[in-house]
């Protein structure tokens, strides 16, 4: 009887990967009861693997660009501004759905400004996702030139959130 449950466990599991896949939800919480003392807690979610991945590979990725267009190299394309600033190589973007905030706490002084020094690994901001505060290390060191969130906005995967040259 218990590995038939846990057959059927498996399944419903899989039943509500597919929905959640099938109608673009990011998270999907269930409880199943069995009987008294007896139920089965799933939560399914497509945060969980996307941040650390896109954390890590997009400013390796952008690194090498960057170091590529020298400003006193003449072929380098002069691209202060590209239209879109997610294409922008020295762009910082979002390694998960949350909300953005640019400060520590309500009040309290922003971790950084236009014109800020930043250090590989200081923080740029914090995404709140899920009720976890998960800090936003710069990917390389350089100028905060633009912030392209304000505080408090809600953030999709992979939307720019700051442009460091």
């Amino acid at each position: 009887m218990t590995q038939s449950r846990n057959e059927a466990d498996v399944a419903f599991i899989k039943a509500l990967a597919e929905l959640l896949n099938d109608n673009e939800l990011s998270e999907l919480s269930v409880k199943r009861d069995y009987g008294e003392n007896d139920s089965l807690n799933v939560k399914v979610s497509k945060l969980s693997a996307q941040p650390v991945q896109m954390q890590y590979a997009a400013p390796q990725a952008m690194a090498p660009q960057a170091a590529a267009s020298s400003p006193n190299s003449p072929s380098a394309p002069k691209s202060e501004t590209p239209a879109d600033p997610a294409q922008h190589p020295g762009a910082v973007t979002s390694p998960m759905v949350g909300t953005a905030y640019l400060a520590a706490e309500p009040g309290a002084a922003n971790f950084v400004s236009i014109g800020a020094q930043v250090a590989e690994g200081d923080t740029l901001m914090i995404i709140e996702a899920m009720k976890t505060m998960n800090h936003i290390p710069a990917p390389r060191a350089g100028t905060v030139k633009r912030i392209l969130i304000s505080d408090g906005s809600p953030v999709e995967f992979g939307a720019p959130l700051m442009i460091i040259e």
